[in-house]
């Protein structure tokens, strides 16, 4: 299924270049590693003009290149409504607002991660209470991205006797009326995430969503 929101030649390009890092991984022959590197660097070239970024910071952005099968990110996103509003921290790379959260780590299980990135960035211990789904970001209408994710998301309750405040990560902490929202951090977070959150907050029996 492909993607109606992102641009197709930013699609094309992601595409290539996982094509290339895959086959480098898994030919045995010399030539055909040459080639598929050329393939790398070109598809390289067209992220970088489509992103209007240096080769080198896109680049740096695959550093597994040629190291196994190309598969997509994953990015951990954690939900809390309370009384009526919602948690969003405010990033320092743009001063904007999403959910806590962000890569999932290795050897850590995706409860664990997301409940971990909320007290990092928010400063309050909470428990998962369920998924609430799974989102191919290309699919959907987030700042594109030269990279491929799954955003996951966790619907989360936060413990009682508990204030929100700034991490490392984060300038600042805060709930929100679901009809007051601060800018948001597009790459991370969109209305549509706020808005099933409020909906699985209010059914917690509905099925999960995905794609």
């Amino acid at each position: 299924m492909t993607s109606a929101l992102e641009p197709i030649w930013l699609r094309f390009a992601k595409r290539l270049h996982a094509i290339a890092s895959t086959g480098s991984h898994f030919t045995e022959g010399e030539f055909d590693r040459e080639r598929y590197s050329e393939i790398g660097e070109i598809a390289l070239q067209m992220l970088s003009l489509l992103g209007n970024v240096p080769v080198e910071v896109v680049d740096s952005l695959f550093p597994d290149f040629g190291s196994g099968y190309a598969t997509p990110r994953i990015d951990v996103r954690g939900a809390i409504i309370h009384n009526g509003q919602v948690l969003l921290v405010q990033e320092k790379s743009d001063g904007k607002w999403t959910f806590p959260g962000g890569y999932a780590e290795t050897g850590v299980t995706l409860s664990a991660n997301v409940l971990k990135e909320i007290h990092e960035e928010a400063g309050v211990t909470c428990e998962v209470v369920r998924l609430m789904g799974v989102r191919h970001k290309a699919a959907h209408a987030y700042k594109p991205d030269i990279r491929e994710f799954y955003k996951i998301f966790l619907l989360c309750r936060m413990l009682p006797g508990q204030e929100p405040k700034a991490g490392v990560e984060t300038r600042d902490a805060r709930f929100f009326p679901l009809d007051a929202l601060p800018p948001l951090s597009t790459g991370r977070t969109i209305h549509k995430d706020i808005e099933a959150a409020a909906f699985y907050r209010a059914n917690p029996d509905a099925p999960a969503f995905f794609d």
